[in-house]
């Protein structure tokens, strides 16, 4: 064998599922059921060998055909109970199971946002440091998601959960027993609380993608990102009250630690491992396999829908980590300029009904916000393939005056302040599932998780990681050039939260450039999921080809003899 391949002058058919056999060569690609024509000749393939077929090539459907044809036939319910050997009530338990503890998880999140002016009372911080409890926890689940995403797009994710909840809430526990001169070491157990949640964010959506497929996978995302505002709201709920039934802070953190042990028994007894991608592959592709970190990371970084839709929900996490720390403490500090509650002084018990009905308004903004997103999404969908980022620009780029709004008016009328949040964080939430549905259909069953863990990186490291400590910190630096008073305090965490009106609007843009790609990045990936398009492989996996007096070197999946 001396590296060359004869291939016929005229074009010829292969039979489906068939593998190429060139001797010399150990293994070759499987081969997809098409013909053989100029159009998909390895001359016409050479120079695009990593993403496939060339637009226009005949036989093959969607957007990269020159002949439109209908997406996979969708299966029915008994078609995926027989792919993934689970019962639809079943698979609807395991969901209901995952949205449970996604609840939990944001509620244990935001529980400290609800006590935070007694926390700050009981460690005598002022308000960076505040900002750096958020702004640790948020780096820890950021650093440890990328290593969680590798584990689980190879290794049970079941038991990874099962192991990272069961720290979560042990180091929660923990965390509530802390005396006031170790501010240093609930900063500590806060960043441990990362490890837990960056286990389960990061595995939890690709167990929903591989039990259910198009609108019935959106329905099943909205229910569980319904747990993102409505376990947010709960969070600041259950801090203020558990507070003030209890006298003391510290028992809001141990509310959420019991109701984990209750997560890690539903898990362990409900949830099955369903097989990575079977839905979505036709009964006679072959399976797909991992490929190397590396590889994923490549495909990832060529994904222009995938990094552009990231960049869209970093701003919201920017935005919505910015309000759920702040925005009690706005409001409590709006009503005591407008001299409607009396200030927090040393040593007393902050007490405000501010935690309470912004965690209401979270709820009842996010069950909204979700539901009106996927429903306007879903319908739009039908004739604009877009519909989902536009969507997503359409919330961001709408919520970002009526923030702006809210902040302006709190001097003066605290209902109008309370109206405008409420408008801005529906059309903010409106984000939250459909982001997570572009993810899923623009990269492949086994890159999920690492896709998953790497949106989460670029959300919080830009995101809400550094958000609430900056407007802190800005708070801070505009507090000390103005004479010390109310009105000062106000003013200055005013004037900084302002930032996450322009944050939005440019969130807003990055979602009307992934409009421009995402037709095309979704039916690469349903592509590469039905077996009819092969990445380039190492370089000691392509053969020389003579094409017309010419040595081209190609792939060997694009060689079909």
């Amino acid at each position: 064998m001396t590296g060359r391949a004869r291939v016929p002058s005229q074009p010829c058919c292969v039979l489906p599922g068939k593998r190429l056999r060139v001797p010399g060569l150990p293994s070759l690609a499987w081969v997809p059921p098409i013909l053989l024509s100029p159009a998909t000749s390895p001359r016409s393939q050479a120079d695009d060998t990593d993403d496939g077929p060339v637009p226009g090539t005949p036989g093959l459907p969607g957007a990269l055909g020159n002949s439109k044809s209908e997406d996979p036939e969708v299966p029915d319910r008994e078609g995926l109970q027989r792919i993934t050997g689970l019962s639809p009530g079943h698979s609807a338990l395991i969901v209901a199971v995952l949205c449970y503890i996604n609840l939990l998880n944001y509620m244990d999140r935001f529980t400290v946002a609800g006590v935070l002016p007694d926390i700050e009372q009981f460690f005598d911080i002022g308000d960076s440091s505040s900002g750096l409890i958020q702004t640790v926890f948020i780096s820890s689940y950021m650093v440890l998601a990328p290593v969680f995403g590798y584990l689980g797009d190879r290794y049970n994710r079941k038991y990874l959960m099962c192991g990272g909840i069961a720290f979560w809430s042990l180091v929660t526990l923990g965390s509530s027993f802390i005396p006031r001169e170790r501010f240093w070491l609930l900063l500590l157990t806060r960043g441990l609380v990362g490890v837990g949640e960056a286990s389960y964010s990061t595995i939890a959506p690709t167990l929903i993608a591989d039990l259910f497929v198009a609108d019935q996978r959106s329905r099943m995302l909205s229910v569980f990102y319904f747990a993102i505002p409505v376990g947010s709201g709960l969070g600041y709920i259950a801090g203020s009250k558990v507070k003030d039934v209890a006298g003391d802070w510290h028992w809001a953190l141990r509310v959420t630690p019991g109701l984990g042990v209750v997560a890690v028994l539903l898990l362990f007894l409900v949830v099955r491992e369903p097989p990575r991608g079977a839905v979505e592959r036709h009964s006679d592709s072959p399976p797909l396999n991992p490929t190397s970190w590396w590889a994923d990371l490549r495909a990832l970084a060529r994904n222009p829908s995938f990094i552009l839709s990231s960049l869209g929900f970093t701003a919201v996490a920017f935005v919505t980590g910015s309000l759920a720390l702040w925005a009690p403490a706005f409001l409590l500090r709006s009503r005591v300029v407008l001299g409607e509650t009396p200030p927090c002084l040393p040593g007393d018990s902050c007490s405000s009904s501010d935690s309470l009905i912004f965690g209401l308004i979270t709820c009842l903004t996010g069950v909204l916000g979700v539901g009106l997103g996927v429903e306007i999404s879903r319908r739009l969908r039908r004739s604009n393939p877009r519909a989902d980022p536009l969507v997503c620009a359409a919330g961001l780029l709408g919520s970002a005056p009526f923030l702006f709004l809210s902040l302006a008016c709190a001097r003066g009328s605290i209902v109008a302040t309370y109206i405008f949040i409420f408008i801005g964080e529906t059309l903010l939430s409106m984000n939250w599932a459909i982001v997570a549905d572009i993810l899923l259909y623009v990269v492949i069953p086994t890159r999920r998780s690492t896709a998953e863990a790497f949106q989460i990186v670029l959300s919080h490291l830009l995101g809400d990681a550094g958000s609430p400590y900056l407007i802190g910190l800005i708070s801070d630096r505009l507090r000390r050039s103005w004479p010390p008073s109310f009105l000062s305090e106000f003013r200055a965490l005013q004037f900084s939260l302002m930032l996450c009106a322009f944050v939005g609007a440019l969130g807003g843009a990055a979602f009307l450039g992934t409009a421009i790609f995402i037709e095309g990045d979704r039916r690469r990936a349903q592509l590469h999921v039905q077996g009819l398009l092969r990445e380039a492989g190492p370089a000691d996996d392509r053969i020389v080809v003579p094409q017309r007096g010419r040595s081209t070197r190609v792939p060997v999946s694009s060689v079909l003899i």
